[in-house]
């Protein structure tokens, strides 16, 4: 987990990024716009495509690799496939200098700045069964009203619990917390003085889960007002503030641990909030370790996770739009959804494939649940340094008053849309 100073300068780093690729689009977009009504520049005979990925490892890559290759072999085109070692900062690059790849990974949190400069060809008019896609999911990937990109996967918040630690507690399954009463009280008996009850994250990523369990939200659902002094919000992080003042909840940072899976897999906290990612680390890191995944407890206005998701965008300037989208087709077929999940631990954004999902990795249900009812990422253009600042003000939660860091949020993100 990255430090507050090292988010600062990631911010600056694509916030620089940015302004380069904005500066490129001359304040009118690129030649092919990002308009969904715009017809796809058309190719005579095999293309040769270029695509970006950020890939987690081997097995990613060697998964996208062989879905495109099998493509290719298909549709008698050729796809090179390039693994980024910075994909923010190598496709800014691309796009400041007009030579972007035509396929590429594109993250639900820089969506909306390459959507507003004019760097993406909008095509989601254009996917087989559009509305296949967890609305969550497709709603990450509209902006201004145009559903621009097909999310390739996705993952979600949910609860794991230390089966061992647990039942030294006296708890069973009938105390799976589903209520945050219910969260505070099994913590506070998980709590001993070599073990606390819950590890959170101390970002936004992780805590604004409680908001959308109040009922709140740092934007309106439209996404058009920013919301982020609603009394609902200060409820969440009231409770939140009594976890951590209690010592039943705490920061992976006093746990001297760099995230809260770390901590759960050292023993040191009973419970974490984490995504499926943990998965990995857990099998990899620390195998001996017999937990449970159980889905968020719901607070006063009900369930509530996160959700985080990558799309495949499409370069406006791509002279492949149409082999880009067939492709797009293709991965995001519900065979090859499931066989990338089976070869790297995705869950798939098509909700066709949620059945079979299920059943072939029951263990992950609290997971996929999380995609009826999960919120995606502030869907605004140019706010990574506001962000930023909220992290920082959240890591101050324990002896800090929620109204003041939502009102400093607040203030700060008006500004920024003006």
């Amino acid at each position: 987990m990255k430090s507050s100073s090292g988010r600062r300068l990631a911010a600056v780093a694509a916030t620089a990024s940015l302004a380069l690729l904005t500066a490129a689009c001359g304040g009118g977009g690129f030649d092919n716009g990002g308009s969904s009504s715009s017809a796809p520049t058309t190719e005579k005979g095999p293309v040769a495509l270029k695509m970006l990925i950020a890939s987690s490892g081997d097995a990613e890559t060697n998964a996208v690799k062989a879905a495109t290759a099998a493509w290719a072999k298909t549709s008698g085109n050729t796809v090179d496939v390039q693994v980024a070692q910075d994909i923010k900062q190598q496709l800014g690059q691309a796009f400041a200098g007009g030579t972007p790849p035509d396929i590429f990974y594109t993250d639900a949190a820089r969506f909306p700045d390459y959507a507003k400069a004019g760097a993406l060809y909008a095509y989601g008019d254009q996917v087989t069964k559009p509305d296949d896609f967890y609305p969550a999911l497709k709603s990450t990937f509209t902006y201004d009203n145009k559903f621009y990109c097909a999310p390739k996967d996705f993952s979600t918040i949910a609860l794991q619990i230390n089966n061992k630690a647990w039942k030294a507690a006296g708890l069973t399954d009938g105390d799976i917390p589903t209520t945050w009463d219910q969260l505070h009280a099994v913590a506070k008996k998980l709590t001993t003085g070599k073990q606390t009850g819950l590890a959170i994250g101390d970002t936004r990523d992780r805590i604004d889960a409680f908001m959308v369990q109040a009922g709140g939200g740092l934007t309106s659902k439209d996404g058009a007002t920013i919301t982020a002094t609603a009394p609902e919000n200060v409820q969440a992080l009231e409770f939140v503030k009594s976890m951590l003042a209690d010592g039943s909840a705490k920061f992976p940072k006093e746990l001297d641990a760099g995230w809260a899976g770390e901590a759960f897999g050292k023993g040191i906290a009973a419970m974490a909030m984490e995504g499926n990612w943990i998965k990995g680390s857990q099998k990899n890191d620390y195998p001996d370790v017999d937990y449970q995944v159980a889905e968020l407890p719901a607070g006063p206005k009900g369930k509530g996770t996160l959700l985080f998701t990558q799309c495949w965008g499409i370069a406006a300037k791509s002279t492949h739009q149409a082999a880009s989208v067939d492709l797009v087709n293709s991965l995001t077929a519900v065979d090859q959804q499931l066989a990338a999940a089976t070869a790297y631990g995705v869950m798939p954004s098509r909700t066709s494939a949620k059945a079979q999902y299920e059943q072939k990795f029951p263990e992950d249900k609290a997971f996929v649940a999380g995609g009826e009812y999960g919120v995606g990422p502030v869907n605004k253009p140019g706010f990574d340094s506001v962000l930023a600042d909220l992290d920082t003000g959240l890591q101050g939660l324990k002896t800090g008053d929620p109204k003041a860091i939502l009102a400093s949020f607040q203030k700060n993100a008006e500004a920024a849309l003006k």
